[in-house]
């Protein structure tokens, strides 16, 4: 960045690489820091900690940030006199958002405050948009006492925080779009509960009524209960326990149509997990993508599901000896373009993403298959043990 409009803060080129590269330790170390601010979009107490973080990293007198209307964070001299929430009160601020250039001023500025306060300036400052996909989103500032503390070096640490902040924000929008339409594709899952198996399991039940009235009202119970928790909460966190009971309810209408000889399940979970908190939604799915798709004519399929724990991560392994599939189908899955078993496909992805919002960043599906062998689909919660919260999706 080079400020053209300020001919005495002009350097060569070389001169602003080496600032920029004896910067670069500073803007690292605060980078992780204010990235958990950041990740969380423009919001008063996000910026407040990054202006309190900021700060003692220069000698500025004051720093703030803004949206493009309000001022949504202030540490520093005035403090009391630019309030967060209130509108922004300098002609420079609203210069940068509208030309999205950064500017920086060396005669005092007189902010728009009230009568009361009209002897209060702003001796010298810079100016730097915020931008995301390429609108000004808000603005960084830096006040200082004098003109004379502005030099190349004020102005390079100015334009590493603005760019940090900016890819910063544009991590956090694009975390928000995941997230809305990791949502909308679980929403619109569960409004297109597979028509088969909601026809299959009421015939199931109502052949039931004539030949075992009680099994098929334990049955209709279950079923209630299945879908009232299938369509609610959808985005909460729940108990690892509760999933895994919405998945027995599902194996037993399975169970129930097909016949108990030809469906045989499983499941072993190791003491101390069964409270841990998971997405809703996450192991049933799976189950069904195995029965579904791995039943053979004329022999049982054997259901395997294995939790386990490993440091901190915890692992579900579902794990099926029934048709299998190659490996290209199995990596088609969980691809966002795929085209094969289509409905199979959004369940499985969904699954994955939203294993990577809630967890750590490596959580996810893997699948191994093999045609006439069978799959193992594995859910990896990275730090489920760690996190005593998650973000909910």
């Amino acid at each position: 960045m080079v400020f053209s409009q300020y001919g005495n803060l002009m350097s060569a080129e070389d001169s602003i690489d080496r600032l920029r590269a004896n910067q670069t330790k500073q803007i690292l170390s605060l980078a992780s820091k204010t990235l958990e601010y950041m990740r969380g979009g423009l919001s008063v107490d996000n910026c407040q900690a990054v202006c309190k973080l900021l700060l003692p990293e220069t000698p500025a007198m004051a720093i703030a940030m803004t949206d493009n209307q309000n001022v949504l964070g202030y540490a520093g001299t005035y403090a009391d006199m630019f309030p967060v929430g209130h509108p922004i009160r300098t002609a420079a601020t609203h210069r940068v958002l509208a030309s999205q250039q950064p500017e920086v001023f060396l005669t005092a500025q007189e902010p728009a405050l009230e009568p009361m306060q009209q002897h209060i300036v702003i001796p010298a400052g810079i100016v730097i948009p915020l931008i995301v996909r390429k609108r000004s989103v808000g603005a960084l500032k830096l006040y200082y006492k004098s003109p004379a503390s502005i030099d190349e070096t004020q102005c390079a640490i100015a334009e590493g925080f603005g760019d940090l902040l900016s890819t910063q924000l544009g991590m956090s929008e694009l975390d928000h779009q995941v997230e809305l339409a990791t949502k909308a594709e679980l929403q619109a899952l569960q409004s297109q509960i597979n028509p088969h198996f909601l026809f299959n399991t009421i015939n199931t039940i109502a052949s039931l009524i004539r030949t075992n009235p009680s099994h098929a009202r334990e049955l209709l119970r279950e079923f209630a209960v299945f879908y009232r928790q299938t369509l609610e909460n959808s985005n909460d966190l729940i108990p690892l326990s509760r999933e895994l009971e919405q998945t027995r309810r599902y194996m037993l209408f399975e169970i129930a149509r097909f016949g108990e000889d030809r469906i045989v399940a499983n499941r072993n979970i190791e003491p101390g997990l069964e409270e841990i908190k998971v997405p809703a939604f996450i192991v049933q799915p799976v189950v069904e993508n195995s029965i579904n798709h791995g039943m053979r004519p004329n022999a049982p399929l054997h259901l395997d599901i294995n939790i386990i724990s490993d440091k901190e991560d915890v692992i579900i392994t579902v794990h099926d000896d029934g048709c299998g599939m190659t490996q290209e189908v199995a990596h088609d899955l969980l691809a966002i373009a795929s085209a094969s078993r289509k409905g199979t496909g959004i369940a499985l992805r969904n699954v994955n993403a939203r294993l990577k919002a809630c967890f750590d960043p490596q959580s996810g599906v893997t699948i191994e298959s093999e045609p006439g062998v069978g799959t193992v689909v594995r859910l990896l919660l990275c730090g489920a043990l760690r996190t005593s919260h998650s973000p909910q999706i």
